[in-house]
């Protein structure tokens, strides 16, 4: 592509959108004080780089009844990531799978209602052909949640 640079008005078109996901391309090149068509020029080439992905409204899945989370260290056999994790993806309470090294093969974030509720997401996990070990833990809260407005800030200052 002919220009891959993430520029300080790309991270302050983001850090806008992130605080006011909900504005419209004028609004955001009014409050830039940029021209309509380069807000939408940005966006277009941000969504074609895949830096963008799309503009989901912010969940809490506690406040929808799934209050604890877990996350699970999967050993799988080897060669058969792509099968696990498409197996994986069909479990409703799985949020996220990231491939790892070290330990494990597998990072899976997942949520439930309850502990008993846990139990049976962790038993659809287990039944899964190919995994062959797991390893549990309950996340008792989020200190740090997921984020990227720091990179964007230090972005959008030049840095």
């Amino acid at each position: 592509m002919a220009d891959e640079t993430f520029d300080e008005l790309d991270a302050r078109l983001l850090l806008l959108l992130t605080d006011s996901p909900r504005l419209g391309v004028l609004e955001c090149a009014r409050r830039l004080g940029v021209a309509r068509g380069t807000v939408q020029a940005r966006l277009d080439k941000l969504s074609a780089r895949g830096v963008l992905g799309g503009f989901p409204p912010e969940l809490d899945l506690a406040a929808m009844g799934y209050g604890l989370t877990a996350f699970a260290v999967l050993e799988i056999a080897q060669g058969q990531r792509a099968g696990v994790a498409e197996a994986l993806a069909a479990i409703d309470e799985v949020c996220e799978v990231h491939a790892t090294t070290g330990q494990g093969d597998l990072f899976v974030r997942m949520v439930a209602r309850d502990n008993d509720d846990l139990q049976r997401v962790i038993d659809d996990v287990v039944s899964v052909p190919n995994v062959l070990r797991t390893s549990t833990s309950i996340a008792l809260s989020t200190p740090v949640p997921p984020r990227v407005r720091p990179l964007l800030e230090r972005t959008a200052l030049g840095g």
